[in-house]
């Protein structure tokens, strides 16, 4: 689904991808790993672009997104995307806010992208939040709204940037059960994380960065039971 080549990114004069290389199949529930300034959030930003690579390529479903000639919001409504922080729009409400794009973007009917979204939020138990506004809901609650206003759009691949980074920790679970039930579903993510549990436990393949290059990459007991390079070793054993 994503072949990404070569990719590297600069800020000024820091280098923070150095010749990145990933392949992320249909089904995959890749969990990106590593210190904070690893690199991580800005190889998830130049997956759809948020981030503009200095070089390299990115492939999604055939096509090369750094190509001069792509329209990128064709493709960027098949990628779902959740922040750290939620982003709801505070003026809608609930229903609104997942409602909005499919309608002004897809041209999907009103009543059938209302229909949608009360299905998902039913799903996530705040099905009653339909029509109050953000201001009035927890942060685990927006969390997993944006979520839903994510799979409104019925995007191919999700991306997580650290989703739960922002929540008290009583909130965390609740945001992740959400997301172990997607990958349940087969739904095709990629999550840069700092809830181990979760990596370990739901990914099929787990990224660790440092210093903007890949150190090491495989399955979640490879990675977390038989780490082989010293840094990852060093990582594992402060945060674990």
């Amino acid at each position: 689904m994503i072949s990404v080549k070569g990719l590297t990114k600069k800020f000024g004069s820091l280098e923070v991808l150095k010749g990145i290389d990933a392949e992320i199949s249909k089904g995959d529930v890749i969990c990106v790993i590593g210190p904070s300034g690893s690199g991580k959030s800005t190889f998830l930003r130049c997956l759809n672009l948020l981030e503009k690579p200095d070089g390299g390529t990115i492939i999604f479903e055939g096509d090369d997104l750094t190509s001069k000639n792509i329209d990128l919001n064709v493709h960027r409504r098949k990628m779902g995307m959740v922040f750290q922080q939620f982003n709801l729009f505070p003026h809608m409400t609930v229903l609104r806010n997942l409602t909005c794009a499919p309608v002004m973007l897809k041209k999907a009917d009103k009543e059938t992208a209302e229909a949608k979204a009360m299905d998902l939020l039913s799903r996530i138990g705040l099905a009653e939040k339909a029509n109050v506004f953000p201001d009035k809901l927890s942060g685990g609650q927006k969390q997993r709204v944006a979520i839903c206003r994510a799979l409104c759009m019925e995007p191919d691949v999700m991306l997580f940037d650290e989703p739960t980074s922002a929540l008290d920790p009583e909130m965390v679970g609740e945001v992740l059960d959400v997301m172990k039930a997607l990958a349940g579903e087969g739904m095709t993510m990629v999550v840069v994380t700092h809830e181990m549990g979760f990596a370990r436990e739901v990914s099929n393949r787990v990224l660790f960065l440092d210093e903007g290059v890949i150190m090491e990459e495989g399955t979640p007991d490879e990675i977390f039971g038989a780490p082989k390079c010293e840094r990852l070793q060093s990582f594992l054993a402060k945060v674990l």
